[in-house]
């Protein structure tokens, strides 16, 4: 969880925070907008950062419109070469499509209690749509069991039009 916050996007499921840290972007999904104090910018045209800035403009039109693409914040992702590997499958889940933990393991040669603790470490979700990784028999898990994680995951699935895993 990120302490300060750069930027703030309100949407449906409550408000999308990003924030870098060094040189580590990250992303926080929130049911509810964080206290004042832990912000530094809230407004788009506050925003002096490249990259808290492209990352603001590209996840508000993904909210408006699934299918926007992320362009280069991949590369501000860091983790070990295995973590690098699983989140480089999980960008390549199409919109509108889910994988399973097994799936993605088979597909790098792991298990998938490994891909589920990397999905765990991405603190770019959205960017690398950990939410598209689902269970074998049923929606998994999102956001490390964060209190209504699962809720987040619900809406992201719904919004890029995934059908199955609106009620559990």
């Amino acid at each position: 969880m990120i302490t300060q916050y750069e930027a703030l996007i309100d949407a449906p499921f409550g408000v999308v925070a990003i924030a870098m840290q060094g040189n580590q972007l990250g992303i926080d999904l929130l049911l509810e907008s964080p206290s004042q104090e832990n912000l530094q910018f809230y407004h788009p045209a506050m925003i002096n950062n490249a990259i808290i800035k492209q990352t603001y403009e590209q996840i508000h039109q993904y909210l408006q419109q699934p299918n926007t693409q992320f362009h280069t914040l991949l590369h501000h992702q860091h983790g070990t070469a295995f973590q690098q590997r699983v989140w480089q499958a999980i960008a390549a889940i199409p919109l509108g499509q889910v994988a399973t933990y097994g799936q993605i393991a088979s597909q790098i040669g792991s298990g998938p209690r490994a891909v589920a603790n990397a999905c765990g470490a991405n603190n770019i979700p959205l960017i690398i749509p950990c939410h598209r990784v689902v269970a074998q028999n049923g929606i998994g898990g999102f956001m490390q069991g964060k209190e209504n994680g699962l809720v987040i995951k619900r809406w992201l699935l719904a919004h890029e039009g995934v059908q199955g895993y609106t009620h559990e």
